[in-house]
Order: structure tokens, then C-alpha cells, then sequence
């Protein structure tokens, strides 16, 4: 079985969601994302105990600091997942995919943009 998912989206693989820090995902937004999808398991299912509780908070405290900075919130999402749950992966990347198109591009890369020209 083959799932599709698009192919705008660059997978970045980690041990554990609660790997993923703050500075990682604004530095992501800062080199021209237009949102980060965090997928990690599902709650309570995490090997290292609280990583994707971790994340969860991480993600939710980057939603206030893009919005704190006229950026909307939205751009940063967390979902969790089975492993063995692929058509639901594909299923998430459609959405998370979605709301970006629908928000727009960011205008962190906009500003990016004119600085370089």
C-alpha cells in the first residue's frame, strides 16, 4: 500500500517528539516555513514516558509566540499517531496542508525575501 502526502512537506525524522524544542520549530519559520506539523504517538504511548506531552506544550507555547508577533497561530500544529497508522498520516499532512494554503505564505519568508533583493 502507497500512501501519497504532499509534497511540500519535509519530513524531519527524531527519536521523540519531546526531542523537538521551541528554537527548533521557530528556527523553522525563521528559514522561510510556512508551518511545522508535529506528529508524534499517541499520548500515554510515548517509550520516553511524557516526550509527546512535552511536545504538546512546546507546540501550544510557539502558537502564542507567532501570535504574540502578528502571525497566526495556526501555522503550528501537533497530531498523534500509531506507527502502524498510515493512511491517517497521509490524512493529517492533507489537512495541516490545507490550512497553510488557506493561510497564505508566511510573511516571515515575505520579509526574508525583500531583505535579500
Amino acid at each position: 500500500m502507497r500512501l501519497t502526502y504532499p509534497t511540500s512537506f519535509r519530513i524531519v525524522r527524531v527519536p521523540c517528539t519531546g526531542k523537538v524544542d521551541v528554537k527548533h520549530m521557530l528556527r523553522a519559520f525563521e528559514k522561510g516555513a510556512d508551518g511545522v506539523c508535529i506528529i508524534g504517538c499517541m499520548e500515554g504511548e510515548c517509550l520516553y514516558k511524557t516526550g509527546n506531552l512535552r511536545a504538546r506544550k512546546r507546540v501550544e507555547q510557539v502558537q502564542r509566540i507567532l501570535n504574540s508577533i502578528g502571525l497566526e497561530g495556526d501555522r503550528a500544529q501537533m497530531y498523534n499517531l500509531s506507527s502502524s497508522d498510515a493512511p491517517l498520516f497521509a490524512k493529517y499532512a492533507e489537512e495541516m496542508d490545507e490550512r497553510i494554503r488557506n493561510l497564505g505564505p508566511s510573511p516571515m519568508r515575505k520579509k526574508k525575501q525583500t531583505a535579500a533583493a
